[in-house]
C-alpha cells in the first residue's frame, strides 16, 4: 500500500510543476475549511498523480517514444495529457462515449490523441490496455497505480501543513486513488471521511464484501466517480484504517454543487461536490469541536449549469 513516505517523495518530485492550492478558512456561516483543489492545473487533483507517474517513468526509462496511454472518464485524461505536453511526452487517451464534451475538447487541446470506446470507463480501460501492449506506450492508470495515488496524496500534505489542527478530511471517492493517497498522508494524524454517490458505491461495496467487487454505475457524478470497481490501493488503505463511509444522493450532490457556487463562488463539478454534500445533507455530522476540511477536487464543468 502507499505510505506517507511515498507521498512525501511525490511532493518533492512534482514540486514546481503543480500549484499549491489555497486552503479557504471557515466563514461564520459554515465552519469548514475548503481545500481549493479546483484551482489546480486542469482544474483537478489528478494533475498531481499524472506528473508523479510520468516523471517517475522517465526516471526509470519506462516511458519512451510511444509515450503514455490512459483510460479516463475525462479528468485523468486531462491531467495525463497536460503533464505529457509539459514534459514533451506523447499521450493517447481512451474515453467512453459518455465522457463530457467539455473535457474531451480540452484533452485534445493539450495535444493528446483521443479515442472514444464503449459506453463506460471499463470498456475504455480494456481498449487502453491493449493499445499499450501493442504500441509500447506506458500505461498510466486513472487511479489504481502507486505513483498516481501517491501524487494525489500530496493534497492532504498541504492541508495539514497549512492547518495542522485539522481533525478530519472529507474526500470524494470513485476508484479510490485520491482516497488512497489521502489515507496514506493522514494515517495517525487525521480522520478520513470517504464520500460516494449512492449510485456508484465502490468503496462501501468493497468494505461490505471484504474485497473489491463490481458495482453498477450511474448518476450525476458518474463521469468522474463512476469507476465500476474500487482499486486495490484504496482497498488496502481501508484495511489499514477504515474510513467513515458516507453515501449521498444525486439530489444532495446537486444541492451541494449549487451551494458551493452561490455561497463561495466555487465552480465545482458534480463529483467534486460529493464531499461537501456529506456535510450539507447531514449524512456526516461533525462533533462540536471537530475541525473539518473538505477537498473540492475538480472544476471541469459547464459553468452555464451553475445558475
Amino acid at each position: 500500500m502507499v505510505g506517507r513516505s511515498d507521498v512525501q517523495a511525490a511532493a518533492e518530485r512534482i514540486a514546481g510543476r503543480v500549484r499549491r492550492t489555497p486552503l479557504m478558512r471557515p466563514s461564520a456561516r459554515d465552519a469548514v475549511w475548503l481545500k481549493c483543489e479546483f484551482l489546480q492545473h486542469c482544474g483537478v487533483f489528478k494533475t498531481r498523480g499524472a506528473f508523479n507517474r510520468q516523471l517517475a517513468g522517465m526516471e526509470t526509462g519506462e516511458i519512451g517514444d510511444a509515450g503514455v496511454v490512459v483510460a479516463s472518464g475525462g479528468n485523468a485524461g486531462l491531467a495525463q495529457a497536460f503533464s505529457a505536453r509539459e514534459l514533451g511526452i506523447r499521450a493517447t487517451v481512451f474515453v467512453p462515449q459518455t465522457a463530457p464534451e467539455v473535457k474531451v475538447e480540452r484533452i485534445r487541446a493539450y495535444g493528446a490523441h483521443v479515442r472514444r470506446v464503449g459506453s463506460e470507463y471499463a470498456e475504455a480501460y480494456q481498449a487502453a490496455v491493449v493499445f499499450g501492449e501493442q504500441s509500447g506506450a506506458a500505461f498510466a492508470h486513472a487511479y489504481d497505480q502507486f505513483e498516481v495515488a501517491a501524487g494525489a496524496g500530496t493534497v492532504a500534505e498541504e492541508v495539514l501543513e497549512d492547518e495542522p489542527s485539522i481533525d478530519t478530511i472529507i474526500v470524494a471517492v470513485g476508484g479510490g486513488g485520491l482516497y488512497a493517497g489521502v489515507a496514506a498522508s493522514t494515517l495517525g494524524r487525521a480522520r478520513v471521511v470517504a464520500v460516494e454517490p449512492e449510485r456508484c458505491p465502490t468503496l462501501r461495496s468493497a468494505m461490505e464484501a471484504g474485497r473489491p467487487v463490481d458495482v453498477a454505475v450511474s448518476g450525476v457524478a458518474s463521469d468522474s466517480l463512476g469507476a465500476r470497481r474500487l482499486g486495490d490501493l484504496a482497498f488496502a488503505a481501508q484495511e489499514k484504517e477504515p474510513p467513515a463511509s458516507v453515501l449521498v444522493t444525486d439530489e444532495q450532490i446537486l444541492q451541494a454543487r449549487l451551494m458551493l457556487w452561490s455561497e463561495y463562488r466555487v465552480p465545482s463539478e458534480t463529483g467534486a461536490a460529493a464531499a461537501y454534500a456529506a456535510l450539507l445533507s447531514g449524512r456526516y455530522v461533525p462533533d462540536d469541536d471537530e475541525r473539518v476540511a473538505v477537498i473540492v477536487c475538480g472544476a471541469n464543468t459547464d459553468p452555464s449549469t451553475l445558475v
